[in-house]
């Protein structure tokens, strides 16, 4: 025999349930893409990275990277900030209201010629 609950309509799948995206998840999503939007990454140099904070799925993103030099880091860093903003909005959902570049260091074709090879004993 059907109850009550058996009869009533039962909400649309979209509607039920939830769905939580964890903040490395996010920061995964942010680097990869300012790895697409930065390019190579420099000889010497480490590929960038991300952190990121997630309130009421609005996200804040710090991006960590490094770049050759010279280069026009403006540019750069504005094409790092659109991509992870519009990839982390298209693949997560997320409203994304600040992405912070941060370059932690230049390379220059000096500074790789001058640099230690090895570890001295």
């Amino acid at each position: 025999m059907a109850t009550a609950a058996d009869l009533a309509p039962r909400a649309p799948a979209r509607d039920r349930g939830a769905t939580a995206i964890a903040d490395r998840v996010v920061a995964k999503i942010a680097a990869q893409a300012a790895r697409e939007a930065a390019g190579a990454v420099p000889e010497g140099g480490s590929k960038p990275h991300a952190s990121v904070v997630v309130h009421r799925d609005v996200a804040r993103v710090a991006v960590s990277l490094e770049l050759d030099y010279p280069s026009d880091i403006g540019r750069r860093c504005g094409a790092v900030r659109s991509r992870v903003r519009t990839r982390v909005e298209e693949l997560v959902g997320m409203e994304v209201h600040e992405v912070t570049v941060h370059v932690e260091r230049l390379h220059s074709p000096l500074t790789r010629q001058n640099a230690p090879r090895g570890r001295l004993s």
